[in-house]
């Protein structure tokens, strides 16, 4: 407390005290010093006997000058720093106002100059992070727009060319002409299949898509979506093993969304799944949310790799998809990551020597985001 008074005493921490006390003891200095020097000239003028008047008046206006220039030059002195300063601030604003937005002006005060000068170095993180953003958002479009003409030219090439076979009558007999009709459909399916996932990542990414949200057993959910899939999963030679909890589990969620989700990494994880292989679906109930658990076994990736692989058209590797699988979209995970998180959940991915265990935790009684 008593090096806090001596602090705002001194002026340390306020400017105005600081200018106060330079004004204060500039006037004292004019003052004493101008009376000694005022002193001796008017024993000097008086002395000379010459036009008393005349030298009354002389010490006047003598008196005041060197009042003022000694109460200006002692003023100067003892806020030379402070003009130093603001002369050091307005040089830092003039640099970062040129785009240098790394530039820091030193913080070297603790009183108002300080906080401005605290407020120009946040200003300009602000600016730095806001540039870097807009930067990251405009490169995430050419991303963007690089991934979807790559993804939808291929099958469309392809349709283009089997059409062409088909128009031209290029084939031997009526089974390769239903061999080619079938690729087309296909190649067309795949495209479809393109397009509704770009657009389910866009509306995702907007604020068009509002989620239905209400009280649904997840658990219920869960047993459905691994039911539908066995089939396909039997198709591939994968065992689709579940592990789920015996009592029902209510919690708010959109249903529509939450089974894209799921359904998006149980797909995901018969792909790349070896073969013959199994996938494990787990359920669990914990304190404040469920944990919806989908593990297989596949072809490990670097680290690298996985922190990328819940980037938008990112495919760890395409030489993975088996069985003739689609390559896919690269969307699958982002749109699952995207559900999920909007219901205020996480999404996130254990990988240990090419065992993948994708973790979905929704939260049980929290309302998600309606936007």
């Amino acid at each position: 407390m008593k090096n806090k008074l001596l602090s705002l005493i001194s002026g340390k921490r306020s400017i105005r005290v600081r200018m106060f006390w330079s004004f204060s003891l500039s006037l004292i200095i004019a003052m004493n010093v101008s009376s000694i020097l005022n002193e001796s000239l008017l024993n000097r003028l008086l002395a000379a006997r010459h036009f008393p008047y005349l030298s009354i008046l002389l010490y006047g206006v003598l008196s005041f000058i060197s009042f003022i220039v000694l109460f200006i030059l002692s003023f100067s002195l003892m806020t030379r720093r402070i003009v130093q300063y603001l002369l050091s601030l307005g040089e830092g604003l003039d640099c970062i106002a040129g785009g240098n937005l790394r530039h820091r002006v030193p913080l070297i005060r603790k009183d108002e100059l300080g906080k401005v000068a605290e407020n120009i170095n946040t200003m300009a993180e602000k600016l730095e992070r806001q540039i870097a953003k807009e930067r990251q958002i405009e490169k995430s479009k050419m991303d963007l727009i690089t991934g979807v003409s790559h993804d939808l030219r291929t099958p469309l090439t392809n349709i283009i060319g089997y059409l062409e076979l088909l128009k031209n009558r290029v084939y031997r007999n009526k089974q390769e002409q239903e061999r080619f009709v079938d690729i087309t459909y296909n190649k067309a399916m795949q495209l479809k299949n393109l397009i509704d996932d770009l657009f389910e990542y866009t509306r995702l990414t907007t604020s068009d898509a509002k989620l239905v949200m209400g009280q649904f057993d997840v658990r219920e959910l869960l047993t459905q979506i691994v039911a539908e899939f066995q089939p396909f999963a039997k198709e591939l030679g994968v065992t689709v093993e579940t592990y789920l909890a015996f009592k029902s589990m209510p919690i708010p969620m959109d249903p529509g969304k939450i089974r894209r989700a799921i359904d998006n990494l149980l797909m995901n994880a018969l792909k790349f799944s070896v073969k013959p292989g199994v996938v494990r679906v787990s359920l669990e109930a914990r304190s404040l949310f469920v944990a919806i658990k989908i593990e297989n076994e596949g072809t490990p990736i670097s680290k690298e790799q996985e922190e990328l692989l819940f980037e938008r058209f990112y495919k760890a590797d395409h030489s993975r998809t088996a069985h003739a699988i689609q390559a896919g979209s690269g969307l699958g995970l982002s749109i699952a990551k995207n559900i999920v998180e909007r219901h205020n959940g996480t999404l996130s991915l254990v990988h240990s020597s090419g065992h993948y265990a994708f973790i979905i935790e929704l939260p049980i009684s929290n309302p998600a985001q309606n936007y």
